[in-house]
């Protein structure tokens, strides 16, 4: 199956599934998303892309100063989200139609890509990257929130076992970290996750280039690879707190550090 089939077929896959996504997703996924674009604090006039914003879950969290434009393959998902916009009054936010591995965008033209819950099931992760990274502006700021294969040793192999049953219904579980972030020119800012159970991590990482995306590779991937545990930033697993840092709360410590951009 080539790549335009499987994105065919997703498409209509998560038609399908639009009503019963925004029963229960919201109540699972929603949470997580809108405190997560909170936290960033985007700037007035900042211009902001989502891929796959489904149907619009995360669209109250923007604030109304910033111009998003938010995508999605799936037109029933869209036709949810448009009716948000419109119930809302939002006029900051502009919903298009569009595959996200393939964006009829331009280049560097947005200072925020977001990608919720989205990597794990579209049919070319690398692809889907390759391309937020290409509209993304040098020093942009892409914020990825997903599943991604357990790095436990005994626990990986388990997980693994259910991927065959999940990509029935459009969703990957062994997507490893390391494959879908540190292969593009990104520099992780922060790796967490918003509570000790979850499933899922929350990254953020900033596009860099030239002489800054050739420093990097040349200084190793350890700093972006290192273990992260649940309720840790990437400079606190990678020993760069200090004991001031490391007595404040996680949340507000995380929102700080996010937000010192805007």
């Amino acid at each position: 199956m080539n790549r335009e089939d499987s994105s065919s077929q997703d498409g209509v896959l998560y038609s399908q599934l639009s009503h019963f996504y925004e029963r229960v997703f919201d109540r699972v996924l929603g949470p997580r998303i809108r405190w997560t674009i909170r936290s960033l604090n985007i700037p007035p006039g900042a211009r902001v892309l989502e891929l796959g914003v489904g149907t619009g879950l995360s669209l109250e969290a923007y604030p109304d100063t910033a111009q998003v434009t938010a995508i999605d393959l799936s037109a029933d998902m869209l036709e949810q989200a448009e009716e948000k916009v419109q119930q809302s009054g939002w006029r900051h936010i502009t919903l298009q139609q569009m595959d996200a591995l393939d964006l009829d965008l331009p280049d560097a033209a947005f200072d925020y890509v977001m990608a919720f819950h989205v990597a794990s099931v579209v049919p070319d992760p690398d692809q889907f990257m390759r391309e937020a990274v290409r509209v993304l502006k040098p020093d942009g700021i892409t914020v990825i929130i997903n599943h991604f294969r357990s790095e436990n040793r005994l626990l990986a192999p388990v997980v693994d076992l259910l991927n065959p049953l999940t990509r029935r219904i459009g969703w990957r579980t062994d997507l490893r970290y390391a494959d879908l972030v540190e292969k593009h020119p990104l520099n992780v800012q922060d790796r967490f996750k918003t509570s000790r159970p979850s499933l899922f991590t929350v990254v953020v990482a900033e596009k860099v280039s030239g002489d800054s995306d050739r420093r990097l590779r040349a200084e190793g991937s350890a700093k972006r690879s290192c273990s992260i545990r649940p309720w840790k930033s990437i400079r606190q697993a990678c020993g760069e707190s200090d004991d001031r840092r490391a007595k404040q709360d996680p949340a507000s410590r995380r929102t700080s550090r996010i937000g010192r951009r805007a």
